[in-house]
């Protein structure tokens, strides 16, 4: 289910970033007061280039932009390319994070990369998605009980990102011990399982998979989203 900003953030008005004020205002990289604004945009520029956004190129945009906003502060930490076990039909299978939010104890976080551009054999990301949230689940219950010596979860919200260059799409997935017990063992699960998700309002937004991040009125409205989803990542 596709909502608007009010509605998936669970807000009225999305907060200001709390980036800092120069990644807001620099359009070009070469003129970035700083160093770190200036790796910022230069990466935000590499995730976008058709020549050079290799797979690669967007997760580190990824990773720097998410510890830039603060998601990686003490206690967390963020890892690409994140192999998760998943059994489909009795068979485990390897579901694979392009990046990954890991606190002490378990996945919070799951970023996959749109690689259409990449390949035709790529298929939509959101299924990819939804994939590892279910597998990321499982983990995170065997953990708890293995490690940890808590009993498993019945059922949690997990938060998920999918991105095409610097275009974000934001999801939230409800994740149930049925729901993977059904996909372990082939079934049809009884309960319709909802995913809820956003889509930025930039302000050109028939070409917002074009300009993505590059224009400074769409970045701070892309930003906010990420400031606003820090609150479903638990």
């Amino acid at each position: 289910i596709y909502e608007d900003a009010a509605t998936f953030f669970e807000t009225p008005h999305l907060p200001a970033p709390t980036i800092h004020p120069n990644v807001i205002t620099t359009l070009e990289c070469n003129d970035a007061p700083d160093d770190d604004t200036y790796r910022i945009i230069r990466t935000l520029d590499l995730a976008m280039s058709i020549k050079t956004a290799q797979e690669s190129a967007v997760d580190d945009f990824a990773m720097i932009l998410l510890r830039a906003l603060g998601y990686e502060p003490r206690g967390r930490t963020l890892r690409t390319r994140r192999d998760l076990l998943l059994v489909i039909c009795g068979e485990n299978r390897q579901a694979k994070a392009d990046v990954v939010l890991i606190d002490e104890d378990e996945i919070i976080l799951l970023v996959q990369e749109n690689k259409r551009h990449l390949s035709e054999t790529e298929g939509d990301p959101e299924p990819q998605l939804i994939a590892e949230a279910i597998a990321t689940f499982a983990f995170n219950n065997r953990r708890r009980v293995l490690t940890l010596g808590l009993p498993t979860l019945s059922s949690k919200v997990l938060a998920g990102i999918t991105m095409m260059g610097t275009c974000p799409i934001f999801y939230k997935i409800e994740v149930t011990g049925e729901l993977v017990r059904a996909v372990a063992g082939g079934i049809y699960p009884t309960t319709q399982t909802v995913v809820h998700a956003h889509i930025p309002a930039v302000p050109r937004h028939r070409r917002h998979w074009i300009e993505g991040m590059k224009p400074l009125d769409c970045r701070r409205v892309i930003l906010s989203c990420y400031e606003a989803f820090k609150r479903s990542v638990n």
